[in-house]
Parts: structure tokens; sequence; C-alpha cells
């Protein structure tokens, strides 16, 4: 391979592999987190993609918030280096967070600056795959080659009318626990690490854990579990969702009757019940753990990285978010980076080879070790056995849960409809652990019952726009 002589400064703390990761979606991310200078890294070009081939177009149109092109003083992005160094270019089209949808309609619509690239969101499938602002992908990817196949299982959950809308560059895991070891060892506790590598981490030592380290608290010792955000994390460690999706017949289904999502909610409710959940926002992992008097704090990485995590002196660590003991399965809530490949675009030639370096970015070997070494550069204070369950936990060893609920529509998928900043589906999993102003804690049969025609509705509404798109193509 020719060595580019390019390197990278890794200006968040795990690059492009690792994207902030919160509540419905959204970052909610400081610029506190961010490392500014870190040692450099040397990236090497790959012989595994081909250059664009000669006469096609080579420019492809991104509109996003973000700019995939490095910002003035900055390196290039692994992917961009190895996409440029194909003979390819991107231009962006700048939009902000809340109007990037519309914007995308507009364009659409207008048939001017049409995109060929725009990032994989909740609400792409299915809700804006009916409204014809996407095109499949099947043309531009074999997902059973080699570089695709490992993400075929996911890939299979995005398919309207045996045709893929979604080609999975990677997976993030949505959240991870943090602890203080300290902590544990102090009050005699097994270490979930340990019970982790054993396979015991799950639902029954996790309670049993939380419990015993709140009875341990007297006078004005008040102790918590956990804080943060993991009940969507806990429910989906069933494999299964709030809405289930039935590729043969393109039907979507409310699942919220389901026996293991009512098992999952009650014990939500339970611990909620007993006080072991800290329901107040404390932004990341250092003010979360800094008092010692809470066990596990649980957000996406961004919240426990640069600023956020542990400093010198601290032995903190981390696990995946434990899971159900009635099942042998591996699950994980993660998300997924992928870019839609707008309906309109021609350019095969461009996206394909810009899928192609973006997947290899995050599987060839030598850019994993690119991404390990820039992480521990920027975040000295995690060990090399904290970065391997974070790889662990975002890799294709589990299945990946994908709840349709959140691309349904803007009832049931959209914070920004709802007066209170919960989209529905995310009040079915969330709620179980939250009270209302009056002091009352929603069970799961009163969530159900309340939101149940909701549901049905807005599944209603979506498979007949579903029908009459298909009846069009």
């Amino acid at each position: 391979m020719n060595k580019l002589r390019r390197t990278l400064a890794m200006v968040v703390a795990l690059s492009a592999a690792v994207c902030a990761a919160g509540c419905g979606g959204s970052s909610g991310s400081s610029t506190e987190s961010t490392v500014s200078e870190v040692e450099k890294v040397d990236v090497e070009d790959t012989a595994a993609v081909d250059k664009i081939p000669e006469g096609a177009e080579t420019e492809l149109r991104w509109m996003g918030t973000y700019d995939l092109n490095p910002a003035e003083g900055q390196d290039t992005s692994v992917e961009m280096t190895l996409f440029n160094n194909k003979g390819g270019t991107i231009v962006w089209d700048q939009v902000i967070d809340s109007e990037k949808f519309d914007k995308l309609a507009g364009a659409l619509m207008a048939q001017k600056n049409v995109p060929d690239l725009f990032k994989y969101e909740w609400m792409a499938f299915p809700c804006q795959v009916v409204k014809d602002m996407y095109q499949p992908v099947d043309s531009i990817v074999d997902f059973d080659s080699d570089l695709w196949k490992d993400t075929k299982t996911a890939a299979d959950q995005f398919v309207l009318n045996g045709e893929h809308y979604v080609a999975p560059i990677n997976f993030t895991v949505g959240t991870l626990m943090m602890y203080d070891y300290a902590v544990i060892e102090n009050e005699g506790l097994d270490d979930p690490y340990e019970l982790y590598l054993n396979g015991e981490w799950n639902w029954d030592a996790w309670t049993e854990m939380m419990d015993t380290f709140v009875s341990n608290g007297s006078g004005d010792d008040i102790r918590y579990g956990i804080n943060g955000w993991f009940q969507t994390q806990i429910v989906q460690q069933t494999g299964k969702t709030m809405v289930t999706y039935d590729k043969d017949t393109n039907t979507f289904t409310s699942n919220i009757t389901d026996p293991d999502i009512e098992r999952a909610e009650n014990m939500l409710y339970d611990i909620g019940k007993k006080g072991l959940v800290l329901t107040d926002w404390t932004v990341n992992a250092k003010n979360a753990l800094k008092d010692g008097n809470t066990l596990f704090y649980c957000m996406g990485t961004w919240a426990m990285t640069g600023n956020n995590g542990p400093s010198d002196g601290d032995d903190w660590r981390v696990v995946p978010v434990p899971s159900d003991p009635n099942t042998d399965e591996k699950y994980m809530t993660s998300d997924m980076l992928a870019y839609m490949w707008v309906k309109g675009s021609t350019k095969n030639e461009a996206v394909k080879t810009w899928y192609e370096c973006c997947r290899i970015t995050n599987t060839d070997p030598q850019y994993q070790e690119n991404g390990k070494q820039k992480f521990l550069n920027a975040n000295p204070c995690w060990s090399e056995e904290m970065y391997q369950v974070f790889l662990d936990a975002s890799s294709t060893e589990y299945n990946q849960v994908f709840d349709y609920g959140y691309g349904i529509s803007g009832t049931l998928s959209d914070d920004n409809a709802s007066e209170d900043g919960s989209c529905v589906t995310r009040k079915l999993y969330e709620y179980t652990n939250k009270t209302s102003d009056d002091g009352h804690q929603y069970s799961w049969s009163e969530l159900r019952e309340s939101y149940s025609p909701t549901v049905d509705s807005e599944l209603k509404d979506i498979n007949a726009a579903i029908q009459d798109y298909l009846a069009k193509q």
C-alpha cells in the first residue's frame, strides 16, 4: 500500500467511530468534552477500494449539519482521505438540525441542488422512504461481499418491497455503564467487569448490586443505584421492540402487549419504586460519580470521555447494559452510521466508492488500530480494557436492535412533536421510571392503555401510506 503521509488530529473523543449518542438521537454533548491536541497517527491508503471509473461523475453533494471535509487547520478524516485518493470530492450544503428535513424536501420538490447523500436518522425508514426521499442501495452495495456481509442482518431490517434502503457503515453502542471501582471495592460488591467477562452481567446481578449499595447507606448518606439513560436499552435486551415489521407483507404492527416487554417494564418500575434511580440530569459521568453516592452512570460515550470522564488517579470502568437473564441471545441497542442515497441521484459510482471508503475505514485492522491509538491518546485515563468493552458492544457479534417506532411518524418518533419533549415511543420505554407532577409513578399497564390507541392509529396510517407508495412504483 502507498503511504499517504497524511496524519489525523483527534478532535472528538472517539472520532467518526464514536458518534455522540444521547436521548432521542441528539447528542446533548458539551464542548468541554472536546480534545484539541493529541499525538498524530499515520494513515495508509488501501487497494481494496477501486478508483472512481474514468468518465464517471466524481463530486458528491452532501446535505448535513456538519462538513465531511476538514475544517481549516485540521487534517482530513480517514474516509475522506481514501475517497479523495480514489478521485472523489464532496461539497457541503449546510443545514441546521431543526430545518434539515424541510430543506431536503424543498430541494427535492424544486429539483435544485438536490444532494446525493443525507445522513441516516430514525425518521428515514419508513416515514421518509414512503415520501419518496430516498432510493434503494442494492445496485451499488453487495451485501454478500466480504466488505458488507457482516452488516446484512441489520440491513435486512430496512427492506421495503424486497429492496434495501440502508447500507450500515458501522454501529456504535448507544450507551455504556460507567462506575468507580473504588466504590465497588469499598462496598464489597462483585466487579461488574468481571461478571461481564464471565457472562454473568445480567439484570439479576445489576439490580441486586444496586439494592445492596443503596441499602448500605445510612443517615444523610443518600444513595442511588443508577443515573442516566438506560431504560430503552434495558427493554431491548429482550430482543423485543414496541413496533415490529413484516417485510414480506410490508406491514408494521404494535408489539406493546408482548410479555417480555412487560417483564422488562415491570422491572424498571420496581427499581424506580425502590428509589434506586436518580432522575436528575447530571450532564456527564464526572458529575454523576464524583461524590460516590451513585453506583452507575449510563449514557453515550460522549458523556464519559474527554473532560466528562475519569481523571488521573481514578479507577473507573465500563460495562455494557446488563443482559436479560431469560435469553442466551446477545442484543445491543446501537447507533447506526449510514448515508441515505437521495432519490434522483445518478452518481452511482461515486456514491458506491464513498460507501466503500467509509465501510473499510471501520473494518480494516490498520484503520481500527489507528482509531484505538487516537482514542487512547485522547483519553489517557481510559484503559485498553475499557476501550475493548466499547468495541465488543459495538460489534456485529451482537444482534443490533432498532425500533421502527422511532421511524413511523412525528407523533411516535419526533420529540419536537410533543409538548413535553418526549415522543410516544420514548414515553413507552422510559416512563415507568418517571413520576407525574403529583408524584405518581406510571405503571406499564397504565402507559400501555394510555398510548395503545395512538400507536394503533399511527401504524394504520403508515401502512396505508406504504401501500400507496408501492402502488406508484
